[in-house]
């Protein structure tokens, strides 16, 4: 029996028409989906100078603030005043800049960082502020770190969680540390509305507002990766620009549209219209993968939230992922993430939640 890929149905796949030219926002909509992004804003803080506060890599935070997510994201929104912010490599700062009210910085792979009134300060990573036995308080959580000086800064720190093995694409394709300013500002956008909703439901406390503080978490990451993936020039490569190449984009739709379809080099190709030499060529020089290793790679992402899910029996996850039978996915399987589809299923997991269901 070969690993060859059953047969599905075709399924439409949607455009959408912006400033002339055809984007694509359903390979991000699915890439977000099946990664599982969730959200939630756990920290207002309100600093006065002289202060510095350090974050450890989200890894080691991950159990803590949103436990059961493989990966996490933080950002910060500088409401009002100014701070610097940097990344931490090698125990040395870098990328730090002084960033002010309007801003917002994430870092997608959730390194280690610090912020602080001044530069060149530097403090040990806090833990102890994320401990459940912090505050029975429910979220939003206040700190205000500094000693009483004039020269202070309000911020909004958030949580995102999400899978990122065996294969996260978008995550991938985001800079170590992302900067987006002007967020509180008219010129804003959607992003000003979402800051300001965030910063008006931290306040009012109403029933179900950690809900709504999550979702609106999310949509500012998505928010923030469209405007990064606008700002990218014309000769950017990557996954992002690749989405509204029109060669290598009609590729990636047509396997998101339809992991499961038996594709080939062949039969992409195709529908895309140009040769397999061509394709393949173009389709590695944006995204660093062939084609079939690219789909491969994404059925096997599928395949894994359905695994952690527990509730699909593993034939079906099979067949759902375009695999004819059991062994031929189990195969695919092991080879993309070292590990059977039965051994991955049987790990422990937590539900994700906020923090204030640990205390």
């Amino acid at each position: 029996m070969t690993d060859r890929p059953a047969a599905a149905t075709d399924r439409p796949v949607v455009q959408i028409a912006e400033g002339g030219a055809v984007m694509t926002t359903e390979v991000l909509s699915d890439v977000l989906k099946t990664v599982r992004l969730t959200g939630a804003v756990f920290f207002e803080v309100d600093a006065s100078s002289p202060w510095v506060a350090e974050a450890p890599p989200s890894a080691e935070l991950a159990h803590l603030v949103l436990p059961g997510a493989q990966h996490v994201i933080e950002y910060h929104v500088i409401v009002d005043g100014s701070c610097w912010i940097g990344r931490v490599e090698d125990n040395e700062v870098v990328d730090l800049e002084r960033v002010g009210p309007g801003s917002i910085v994430m870092f997608p792979h959730g390194d280690r960082h610090v912020m602080s009134s001044a530069p060149d300060m530097r403090t040990e990573p806090a833990f102890g502020i994320f401990h459940p036995e912090a505050g029975a308080a429910r979220p939003p959580y206040v700190l205000t770190p500094g000693e009483g000086g004039d020269d202070g800064a309000k911020l909004i720190c958030g949580f995102l969680g999400c899978d990122r093995a065996p294969f996260n694409p978008l995550i991938e394709a985001l800079p170590r540390t992302l900067r987006i300013g002007g967020c509180l500002s008219g010129e804003g956008g959607w992003l000003h509305g979402l800051i300001q909703a965030i910063l008006t439901e931290s306040k009012a406390r109403r029933p179900g507002s950690e809900g709504v503080l999550a979702r609106l978490s999310e949509l500012v990451f998505i928010e923030v990766v469209r405007l990064y993936a606008e700002s990218l020039p014309s000769t950017a490569t990557g996954w992002l620009p690749a989405l509204a190449d029109p060669h290598v984009g009609r590729a990636l739709r047509l396997i998101h549209g339809d992991p499961a379809h038996p594709w080939s080099l062949n039969t992409l190709a195709r529908e895309v219209g140009v040769s397999r030499s061509v394709l393949a060529e173009r389709f590695t020089a944006s995204l660093g993968t062939p084609p079939m290793t690219y789909l491969q790679n994404w059925r096997m992402q599928i395949a894994e939230g359905l695994l952690l899910g527990g509730v699909t029996k593993i034939a079906q996850i099979a067949e759902t992922v375009g695999y004819e039978s059991e062994a031929a996915f189990s195969r695919a399987f092991k080879r993309c993430t070292g590990v059977s589809p039965a051994s991955r299923r049987s790990a422990t997991r937590r539900p994700v939640g906020a923090l204030a269901e640990l205390s």
